[in-house]
Parts: C-alpha cells; sequence; structure tokens
C-alpha cells in the first residue's frame, strides 16, 4: 500500500476550484502591482497648435469621422487648411516612422477638414454672452483663431484688417497651389458665421483708442513686410522683394519677372516665389542660398518638389552685383562654426529680375510709442499668457519671438484665447501638469502588423508648372480609415483586451467602456500585462506595504 494510502492524500500547496483560480488569493505573493497609465502621445507633444491628435485618430478609426472633426476644432478651427500647410511635426514625432513609416495625421486631417468643409458641419456657440468686448489686429491665423476661441467662450469679438480679405499669410503668401483659396474662404466663413465681426479695409492707428474703447486687444498683425538686402546693382537691374510678389499676386497683379529669376534666400518663402515664377512663364528660375541644402530652414518637403520642377538650386553662393539681365554670384565656403565665408571665386548668372526672399519682419508702428510694450530683435516681447507689459494688451503670431509658421500662429490664438478669458474674469489659466511621454521603448510592437503609409496623389509635373492648380490631392473615406488606423495609440489604453486575455490569475476585470481595473486579490505582480500591453499602457510600480 503506497503512502498516499496510508495516510490519506497528501497536502498542497495550492488549492483550486474545478476551472478556476479564485480560491487561491495570489495577491499576497507580490512584490510589484501594475497600473494603468495615460502617457502623452509625441504627436500630441509636438503639435504647436496643441492638437488631442490620438483621440480624434481614434474617432476616425472608427469611422465617427464628425466625432473626429469636432475633436480638432476643440483646439484648431483650420483642420483643412492645416491638413495643406502644416509642416508635421506630430509625424516626425510618430513612433510608428521607428516601426515602418509615421502615420499619415496630416493628411487625415485635410481629409476631415474637406468632409466638414462638403458637409457643412458647424461648431455652436454654447457659452452665455459675458457682455465683454474685445478687439483683434489683424485676420491672419492667429488673429482668426483667438477669435474663434473667444467667440465660444461667450466674448463679443471684433477683428480688424488693412487687406481686403481675410486670411493674412494664409491668403497673401502661401501660394494657391499649395493652399486653394476657397478652402481659406469656407473655413474663415466658418468663424464668421459664429459672430465674430469682420472688419477688412480697416486699419488700426491708435491703440490708445482702441484699448480704451474694449476690454482687451490681442495683436496679430503678421509678418508681411520683407527684409531688405544692400546689394551693389546697377540702374537697369530688377529687384524686387518675395512678400511684395505673392501678396501682388494674390491682389491680381501680374509682376514682371521675365524669363529668368534668380531667388535670393533658402526659406520656404525663396521656394514659393521661384515656384510661382515657373508658374508664370520663366523658363529659368534659380535659388541663390549661401548655405548648404542640410543647412536651408525651407521644409525639405519644399525643396524636394521645387527640384522636381525645375527649379535650380545654387548652395553656397552669394548675390554680389545685380545688373541688367545678369547676376554676379560669389562662391562661399563655410568655416569651422557653420558660417559662410566668401572664397574670391565669381560666376555671373543670367537673371532678368531678382527676388529677394531673406525673411520677413512686423511692422510694429502701433506699439512702438507705448512704454511699457518692450521691442527687441524686430519682436515684441510677452510673458507666458502672451500678454505683454500693458495689462489688457495681448500679442502672438509673427509678432513675437516663435517659429513663423501657420500652426504656431494658430496655437498662440488657442492660448491667447484662454489667457485674456482668464483675465477678463479675474481668474487664472490653470493647466494641468503633463504627462510623461509615450516613448518607442515602452510599446510592444510584435501585435502591430506592417502598414506602410497611404501616399496622397500629386498633380502631373507638366501640369504643376504650367498651372496653379493645387499640387497635392486629399484621401478618400476608405484611404483616411486605414490611415487612422495605423495609428498605435502610444501610451493610452486601446481596448485590445491583451491584460484581460494574458493575465493567468483572473484578476483583470473589464468595466466596460474601455476601462480595466487590477483586482489586487488575486495579481501576483508577474508583470505579464504590463509586458504584453501593445501601447505601453500598464506600468510596475513598487508593491506599498
Amino acid at each position: 500500500m503506497s503512502e498516499a494510502s496510508k495516510h490519506g492524500p497528501l497536502p498542497f500547496a495550492i488549492t483550486l476550484d474545478v476551472g478556476s483560480s479564485l480560491a487561491n488569493k495570489t495577491g499576497s505573493w507580490r512584490t510589484e502591482v501594475p497600473a494603468y497609465v495615460d502617457r502623452l502621445p509625441p504627436c500630441n507633444d509636438a503639435c504647436p497648435a496643441g492638437e488631442n491628435i490620438q483621440q480624434w485618430l481614434h474617432h476616425a478609426e472608427e469611422a465617427g469621422y464628425e466625432a473626429a472633426w469636432r475633436q480638432i476644432m476643440a483646439d484648431n478651427p483650420f483642420p483643412a487648411i492645416m491638413g495643406r500647410v502644416c509642416y508635421r511635426p506630430c509625424e516626425t514625432a510618430c513612433n510608428r516612422a521607428t516601426l515602418d513609416e509615421a502615420v499619415g495625421i496630416n493628411s487625415v486631417e485635410r481629409f476631415l477638414g474637406d468632409e466638414a468643409i462638403k458637409q457643412g458641419w458647424t461648431v455652436p456657440v454654447e457659452a452665455e454672452p459675458t457682455g465683454k468686448q474685445v478687439l483683434v489686429v489683424g485676420a491672419g491665423p492667429s488673429g482668426l483663431a483667438v477669435a474663434y476661441h473667444l467667440t465660444l467662450l461667450g466674448h463679443q469679438v471684433t477683428v480688424r484688417d488693412s487687406c481686403p480679405e481675410a486670411g493674412g499669410m494664409m491668403r497673401y503668401g502661401i501660394p494657391a497651389y499649395r493652399l486653394p483659396r476657397d478652402v481659406v474662404d469656407a473655413e474663415v466663413q466658418r468663424i464668421v458665421d459664429l459672430g465674430v465681426r469682420l472688419e477688412l479695409g480697416t486699419t488700426v492707428t491708435d491703440l490708445e483708442v482702441a484699448l480704451s474703447s474694449f476690454d482687451a486687444v490681442f495683436l496679430a498683425v503678421g509678418a508681411h513686410v520683407g527684409r531688405r538686402a544692400d546689394i551693389p546693382a546697377g540702374d537697369s537691374a530688377h529687384i524686387l522683394d518675395a512678400v511684395s510678389v505673392l501678396a501682388g499676386l494674390e491682389e491680381g497683379e501680374q509682376p514682371l519677372l521675365g524669363r529668368r529669376v534668380a531667388v535670393y534666400g533658402g526659406g520656404n518663402t525663396a521656394l514659393d516665389v521661384a515656384r510661382t515664377a515657373r508658374r508664370l512663364g520663366a523658363t529659368d528660375a534659380v535659388v541663390v542660398y549661401r548655405r548648404t541644402r542640410d543647412r536651408m530652414p525651407a521644409h525639405d518637403l519644399e525643396v524636394k518638389e521645387a527640384l522636381e520642377e525645375g527649379i535650380r538650386m545654387r548652395w553656397l553662393s552669394t548675390i554680389a552685383y545685380a545688373g541688367a539681365g545678369q547676376i554676379k554670384i560669389e562662391k562661399m565656403k563655410l568655416d569651422e562654426t557653420g558660417f559662410p565665408q566668401p572664397t574670391g571665386e565669381f560666376e555671373e548668372l543670367a537673371a532678368d529680375s531678382v527676388v529677394l526672399a531673406l525673411g520677413q519682419l512686423s511692422d510694429l508702428t502701433l506699439v512702438e510709442n507705448l512704454e511699457d510694450v518692450t521691442i527687441a530683435d524686430g519682436v515684441v516681447q510677452v510673458g507666458k499668457d502672451l500678454m505683454t507689459g500693458h495689462p489688457g494688451l495681448f500679442a502672438g503670431g509673427d509678432m513675437v519671438p516663435s517659429d513663423r509658421t501657420v500652426t504656431v500662429a494658430i496655437g498662440h490664438g488657442k492660448k491667447a484665447a484662454r489667457s485674456i478669458d482668464a483675465w477678463l474674469r479675474g481668474t487664472a489659466d490653470e493647466r494641468a501638469a503633463r504627462h510623461e511621454l509615450a516613448t518607442y521603448d515602452r510599446l510592444n510592437t510584435w501585435y502591430y502588423a506592417d502598414a506602410p503609409a497611404t501616399v496622397r496623389p500629386r498633380l502631373d509635373l507638366a501640369r504643376r508648372i504650367t498651372t496653379f492648380d493645387e499640387v497635392t490631392g486629399g484621401l478618400d473615406a476608405s484611404t483616411a480609415l486605414f490611415e487612422a488606423r495605423r495609428c498605435l495609440s502610444c501610451g493610452n489604453c486601446l481596448e485590445c483586451d491583451n491584460c484581460f486575455s494574458v493575465c493567468p490569475d483572473n484578476a483583470v476585470i473589464k468595466l466596460g467602456q474601455g476601462r480595466y481595473e487590477i483586482d489586487l486579490d488575486f495579481c501576483k505582480g508577474c508583470g505579464l500585462c504590463a509586458a504584453e500591453c501593445p501601447s505601453g499602457a500598464i506600468e510596475m510600480f513598487p508593491e506599498r506595504l
């Protein structure tokens, strides 16, 4: 007879109910405890407009296009515009780029913006009127954005601009082949329809009067003045500035550039002018820039498209003299600090005109005589709340220290609206602390299939250089849905049920609506749920006794 038969069943360390481990509370074994966390997606973190990109992509993944659009509109009133002209810092930061290719966030945003225009979606004003009056000087992206957000907060906003049409540099600085004017018109009109008073062709000349007539003033005059350069030139030299060329074209003027055009500068505006010159009939357009391509401030996409369209680039070159029908350029070399130095080597190039694209300045005449407003390096100094030294006077966009992009300007408008609202109500604009960044190393990418990004269609090259038709097309509903579903949901629960499925102790409880809870009576802290979470939304913490 065996020992078991003599003395009865041997004791077991673990006693289980049939088909279940619930009889054994393994939580007593634990030294670490899992917890669901919310981390900051890198796309959200990188967006200068402060969009909750991951959230609106989540709506778009489920084909909830209107819900996705409304989520964008909480932060940015120009999704159709931004889907065309934003330089996509969100995609540069996207973790998926390490796996295969970045999510086409900008492509999906454009689709949503265009769909909203097509469907006539609008945003209601639900706030009670406050009775406060705010003046906005400048109808560009920053000024219109602050007007939009302040109106939704219940304030009455008047926007004044000296130009005949609204849009600022979106209209007068970005060519139509990049940003069709009907798109600008539609998204501006949506803001006006909220009740914003738009007074065009109206120049504000006296800030003291404005400050006494309104409860707050926001300045967003933009950078519409081209920088000049002291280039030796003959009497017959034809020299223009890029800002005037682009703005004049928008107002119906036909610039006399000739067949051979030299553009002096290395920013996006320089490339815009060179590409515009080709569309106006120039057979040769050359960009003269004194540094190398890798040091060019123009975005790489702009450079790539310009080269495709036959724009020639003269790197490490500067214009030493402009004459009738030709220019003399001097070759440069970079010193050990990366600064260009002359070499004494010269070359002549044929050029009927020279267009200066050396950067832009803001006209700060309005604030020059205000003693409590500080101007330094050609821009107005502001605090974190975008208020100048003068109480109730705020400023944003190109006229304050910042990167000069439409996206940044829109972000300034949202931030200024919050600050102005708080100032008018006598409160503080309190922002919650930012979550820890969701980095690529926290993801479990084994669960994500390879899915290359969707490429947006582009106009044939032959048509690109002969018309101002839009160069880059948009996605359709199916490709936008596919692109949205490429999102990895970095740092936040994507409701995949992995944790629920892999837990060996049945310690994960599904609460519904995509939420879960850890039953600490049974969780033994094995960390399997954290290891198998695709999005890195579970973290193990030391057990607190």
